[in-house]
């Protein structure tokens, strides 16, 4: 399977942070932190690419709830 990634950026005027989830097979990685830093990194395994993918489609939502835009 072809790695995925998607970036989100949440701009509010007082907060700039960015927010990327790259799906490898059964695997996630997220890095996070303000825009222009390299950011902090955390990773998370799954039994299922299935269960993997359902996972960061949440994460994804719970981003895009709090006001991240795709960038």
């Amino acid at each position: 399977m072809a790695k995925k990634s998607r970036t989100f950026i949440f701009d509010d005027g007082k907060s700039n942070k960015f927010w990327t989830i790259e799906i490898n097979g059964k695997s996630y990685t997220v890095r996070y932190g303000k825009t222009g830093t390299s950011g902090q990194t955390a990773s998370k395994d799954f039994d299922t690419e299935e269960t993997c993918q359902k996972e960061a489609d949440k994460k994804i939502k719970e981003k895009t709830g709090k006001g991240y835009v795709e960038k």
